[in-house]
């Protein structure tokens, strides 16, 4: 059993940037690959980003390529996304996920989630 709280959420203008942590209860966080979703007002949870076991492999979706970061520090059982440049259309409530498999950009394949934290970019 895995369990995620998300921190580092807020309202920030476009341009800026936030830092969104994750941080997971128990020992077995290394053995879980992690990732990050969003869910924006009226639409669908979308995939932003995930981590592999070791923080060796990551992915995108192509919104937020060259603008987000995903990192993991698995001595302090903590996943990370650095926001940068930010937009309007990054407004969202953003989660953190834990999933046994890489690559899989389906919420199905993810087994635990966070509560989630609002990030809203002014224009």
């Amino acid at each position: 059993q895995v369990q995620l709280v998300e921190s580092g959420g807020g309202l920030v203008q476009a341009g800026g940037s936030l830092r969104l942590s994750c941080a997971a209860s128990g020992r077995t966080f290394r053995s879980y690959n992690m990732g990050w979703f969003r869910q924006a007002p009226g639409k669908e949870r979308e995939f932003v980003a995930a981590i592999s076991l070791g923080g060796i492999t990551t992915t995108y979706v192509d919104s937020v390529k060259g603008r987000f970061t995903i990192t993991r520090d698995n001595t302090k059982n903590t996943e990370y996304l650095q926001m940068n440049s930010l937009k309007p259309e990054d407004t969202a409530v953003y989660y953190c996920a834990a999933a046994r498999r890489f690559g899989d950009r389906s919420q199905n394949s993810y087994d635990y989630w966070g509560q989630g934290t609002q990030v809203t970019v002014s224009s």
